[in-house]
Formats: C-alpha cells, sequence, structure tokens
C-alpha cells in the first residue's frame, strides 16, 4: 500500500487532534441536569432567568450593551408589550420580543406584570379562537388575529385566561407568546 504524503499528513492531523480532544475534555465535568426546583437565577434579581415581564413605559430603548452609551438597536412603542428576560447585568436586563428582536433595557423600565401577545400559526390567515370555558366544546367569544396584546390572568398549563380590549376568555396556552409551554401562572 502506497502512503502519499498527504494522507500521512491528513491521518497524522487527525489523530493529534483526537489526542488533544480527549485530553481537554478530560478536564471538564458533566453538566448536571436541572430539577424542577433548581431553575437558574438572575445574579442581580435573584429572579428565573428566563422569565416573561412587561414594559412599562411607551418608548423604551433597547440597547446593544448595558450601558446607556450603547447605541439604541430598537424603541418600543407600546406599554405592556411581552418581552422574554435573558440575562441581567447590574440595573440592565437583556429582552427578547416575541420575533426574536434582543436589547438591553434598564430595569425600571419593565414591570413583573403578565401579558401575552397572539402568535401566528402555520396558516398565519386563522384568526385564534377565544372561549367562554378553558374547554374546546364551550362557546367563543372572540376571533384573535395574530399580534392582538392581552392580560395574562392565570395559565394552567394548558390554557390561559386572556383578556384585551373588547375580549375575555380562556386562549390555549401555545398560541400565546408571553407564558412557557405548561407554566402555570397565577
Amino acid at each position: 500500500m502506497a502512503v502519499t504524503t498527504q494522507s500521512f499528513r491528513t491521518a497524522l492531523a487527525a489523530l493529534i487532534l483526537a489526542a488533544g480532544m480527549a485530553g481537554f475534555m478530560a478536564g471538564f465535568e458533566p453538566i448536571p441536569a436541572w430539577s424542577a426546583n433548581d431553575v437558574p437565577t438572575g445574579s442581580v434579581s435573584g429572579l428565573p432567568i428566563p422569565r416573561f415581564v412587561s414594559l412599562k413605559s411607551d418608548r423604551v430603548n433597547a440597547r446593544s450593551g448595558p450601558n446607556k452609551d450603547q447605541e439604541v438597536r430598537w424603541v418600543y412603542t407600546h406599554a405592556g408589550m411581552p418581552v422574554e428576560v435573558t440575562a441581567e447585568f447590574e440595573n440592565w436586563r437583556r429582552i427578547r420580543d416575541w420575533e426574536g428582536a434582543e436589547g438591553w433595557v434598564y430595569h425600571s423600565l419593565l414591570s413583573g406584570k403578565r401579558t401575552a401577545t397572539v402568535v401566528p400559526n402555520k396558516s398565519k390567515a386563522e384568526l385564534i379562537p377565544v372561549f367562554e370555558k378553558a374547554n374546546v366544546d364551550s362557546s367563543i367569544v372572540a376571533r384573535l388575529q395574530p399580534g392582538v396584546l392581552g392580560v395574562l390572568k392565570s395559565c394552567n398549563g394548558n390554557w390561559c385566561q386572556f383578556s384585551g380590549k373588547g375580549f375575555e376568555g380562556f386562549v390555549r396556552q401555545e398560541r400565546l407568546w408571553g407564558a412557557y409551554p405548561n407554566e402555570k401562572v397565577d
């Protein structure tokens, strides 16, 4: 069998890489799985990370970093909009909106009030039903377009009691952005 210089170099590089990775990985311990009661928390607030909150003001600047010298990436103009806190740094919170945009905002511009946005389903044209009770066999009291904002009164893991301008009732939890799957909200 003829061994070329190229195949020898390739084999040697693979062997060195494998040995290096084995040594590198030997220094790491496996990451333990989180238990139900062991939720990661923010180093500043002690509150769960991630978590849903809402915007307090009609004008919130989302910056590229956690200080006022950073450029403004977005300006949110709707108080009550749900956002997800994904990190904390001193008095700043990194947030993500329902469309995936992220930025840093000052903590006092956020509220613990739980709100949600109706999210589109696969056929984006379909209206989302609001039921009188937490049951698909109950009466439909309203139909909502994606993007409608409302207040989460409670969620049981499958259904959320949801209200807004001109509607109140129950919506399937997976149709809302502002509550995690199976999350219970009181």
